[in-house]
């Protein structure tokens, strides 16, 4: 068995809005202070060298200096994390692309990126004695918290919308969690958490309203660094809802910066945010057509982690945005679908709508000139294209 650290350097939780700190060993949501996300924050000055890393697992857990949990025993996991990083030699040549590569997120257990940050929300629930937790979910998020939950002895309660794929429904309860749905979209699925956890019983890990999740999706970013050598690519691809990876990549190269793993003067890739042209408040927020996504109303999309109409962390994105120099654009349903299509019959790699939304993404930025055809261009596949075929069905 190889080796994997055993000590976290976190020192606080951080509003993301005024900076003000908060303990991180009590259960956290959002801050006190402006009701805004939470940010680990860790002592990158203690020392954390990247050769550490050579004997380490395998898994996201080989990061746990810079992730929340204290103890090892109180890790929750199912083997989550380092998941491959492919060529797309074929796709590459048909469009004139000189470096193409797809980060396949739907090898992870439960199929999706969200075993990431569920495995480092349900350990800190164990962390801090919770007995139950509870959340408002498009699918997968709802899937992976109820296995991580089984894993680790807690009640699961999932809330998601009705038109949500059986095949979500179906895992949920197989993990054993109570399955409550909705009629609407994860906003209205927020309101029932709401309601459900008015005292508190809960432990609530809705996107962003704790702090742990974020951490657990930064070590894609780390993953991609040193996947690559090092060596960093130009863009990255994101598919967009609740944004939490997009906010969480760009927080693990600047912590790299802050260690030393990659040099000062050495950029970083642009990111570009995704959404589906039924629910895009982002995009929106982005172009300068609404002020924020507050009162955006948006639809069902077959990309159904797509569907999520007031991010809470929408402040988070734009400025992530704004610091890479990267966009946002939106995409059809026959775009993503085809997206879909192209990466299965090129490349063999059966994804998410998420993931066909991203390469339909990404021929739309070849159009107009804003990606290069020298340019290092990564995908992020955040799921497996099997949870959804009822949504693809008849596509082929």
């Amino acid at each position: 068995m190889t080796t994997t650290a055993t000590s976290s350097l976190i020192q606080s939780l951080q509003c993301s809005n005024c900076g003000q700190a908060y303990s991180p060993f009590v259960r956290q949501t959002l801050s006190v202070c402006c009701h805004a996300p939470l940010l680990s924050r860790y002592d990158l000055e203690a020392g954390f060298a990247k050769s550490a890393l050579i004997h380490r697992d395998k898994s996201l857990w080989r990061y746990a200096e810079i992730l929340p949990v204290i103890e090892p025993e109180n890790r929750v996991t199912l083997g989550e994390g380092f998941t491959p990083l492919f060529s797309l030699p074929r796709l590459a040549e048909r469009y004139s692309l000189q470096q193409l590569t797809l980060k396949d997120e739907g090898l992870n257990p439960t199929g999706s990126f969200k075993a990431r940050g569920l495995s480092l929300a349900v350990s800190k629930a164990k962390e801090n004695g919770e007995k139950a937790c509870i959340v408002p979910t498009a699918g997968n998020a709802g899937v992976a918290m109820a296995a991580y939950c089984a894993r680790a002895g807690l009640e699961a309660v999932v809330v998601m919308p009705r038109h949500t794929p059986e095949a979500f429904r179906e895992e949920c309860m197989a993990y054993g969690a109570t399955v409550v749905l909705i009629d609407g979209l994860i906003n209205d699925c927020a309101a029932k958490v709401q309601e459900m956890n008015r005292n508190g019983d809960y432990f609530d890990v809705s996107t962003l309203k704790e702090p742990y999740r974020l951490e657990g999706k930064k070590t894609m970013g780390y993953e991609i660094a040193e996947q690559l050598d090092w060596q960093l690519p130009d863009v990255i691809m994101y598919p967009t809802g609740g944004g939490t990876g997009l906010i969480g990549i760009w927080k693990a190269f600047t912590e790299m910066k802050q260690l030393g793993w990659l040099t000062p003067d050495q950029p970083l890739p642009r990111l570009v945010a995704v959404q589906a042209e039924n629910c895009r408040p982002v995009v929106d927020t982005f172009w300068g057509r609404q002020a924020n996504s507050k009162q955006y109303v948006g639809q069902p999309t077959l990309a159904n982690g797509l569907a999520v109409p007031r991010p809470i962390g929408e402040p988070l994105m734009l400025q992530v945005l704004q610091e890479s120099g990267g966009t946002a654009l939106a995409v059809s349903e026959e775009q993503m679908l085809e997206g879909v299509r192209e990466l299965g019959r090129y490349e063999g790699i059966f994804v998410a709508p998420e993931g066909g939304a991203i390469w339909a993404a990404a021929k739309q930025l070849i159009q107009q000139g804003w990606l290069h055809p020298e340019e290092h261009i990564v995908l992020l596949n955040t799921g497996s294209g099997q949870k959804y075929l009822d949504n693809v069905k008849g596509i082929w």
